[in-house]
């Protein structure tokens, strides 16, 4: 059955290539970016091969500008049976180190920008009796990394935003899911990659941990291995709370479920090179 998927961080990585997917199988798709140049090719692309989106450049903490795609998507199409929260920034360093200022901005994008739009969107979906609501987390998201803490509280913040979410809109027809990827081949973690500054006691191991990040991107899935996956929980009629995208996150999920957290830290800090 042919689907209105709303997108958002669809300019590039997974949001572009998940995007393109569902627009081959004949679903609408609607979204926005921040990135306009990268939109605009994306809104060529998709109309060369024949489909009719909606797609618009707005930052996702533009309130009213998320609420004026709301309106432009819903009288475009009149309904949206997806909403996929995929916009999102890294943030790396030391706590002690951290801007929280910069922190703050990391936050509101990833946490309330995820809210924003679904709230947007609730409304009509709740007055159709039906909907899905999907939020990209993360594995940090329940296995929280060092070097990566206000990172990870975001997506522990959209976990709970989610599960929290669920008791509420599940009576009305709508689910609510997330995606926990671990790591997607892409620039994401190199923009956020920076060595504390000399002298600082938590540079030789935040060297070490961005060696070890690094070197595992390169047999990270690639942004259209993950969107084949993040397709099918887009489709899936009644898609679990949880998805992971490769066997190797749900087996660290699995790890974190079931260990005591002596071993568990044990097990993160060898496998990081941070011990």
């Amino acid at each position: 059955m042919k689907q209105v998927v709303v997108i958002t961080g669809l300019g590039q990585g997974m949001g572009r290539e998940t995007a393109k997917l569902l627009a081959k199988s004949g679903d609408e798709i609607a979204g926005f970016d921040v990135d306009g140049e990268s939109v605009g090719t994306l809104e060529e692309e998709l109309r060369r091969a024949g489909r009719d989106p909606l797609l618009m450049k707005i930052d996702v903490t533009d309130r009213k500008g998320i609420l004026k795609f709301r309106d432009e998507t819903l009288k475009k199409y009149g309904r949206a049976d997806v909403v996929l929260s995929n916009v999102g920034i890294g943030f790396f360093g030391p706590f002690e180190e951290v801007d929280l200022e910069k922190a703050l901005k990391c936050l509101e994008i990833n946490v309330i920008g995820t809210a924003a739009v679904f709230q947007a969107f609730l409304p009509s979906m709740r007055s159709r009796g039906a909907g899905k609501l999907i939020a990209v987390s993360s594995l940090v998201g329940q296995v929280p990394f060092p070097f990566e803490s206000i990172y990870s509280a975001s997506k522990f913040a959209v976990e709970g935003l989610a599960q929290s979410l669920k008791y509420e809109v599940e009576p009305f027809g709508i689910k609510v899911a997330l995606i926990q990827p671990a790591q997607v081949s892409t620039t994401f973690a190199a923009k956020i990659h920076k060595l504390p500054p000399e002298g600082s006691p938590y540079r030789e191991r935040a060297r070490r941990f961005i060696e070890k990040d690094e070197e595992l991107i390169k047999t990270a899935p690639t942004p259209e291995m993950a969107a084949r996956e993040i397709v099918k929980i887009v489709k899936a009629r009644n898609p679990a709370l949880h998805n992971q995208l490769e066997p190797k996150s749900s087996f660290l999920l699995a790890l974190n479920r079931i260990l005591p957290a002596r071993v568990k830290d044990e097990i993160l800090l060898n496998y990081m090179d941070i011990k």
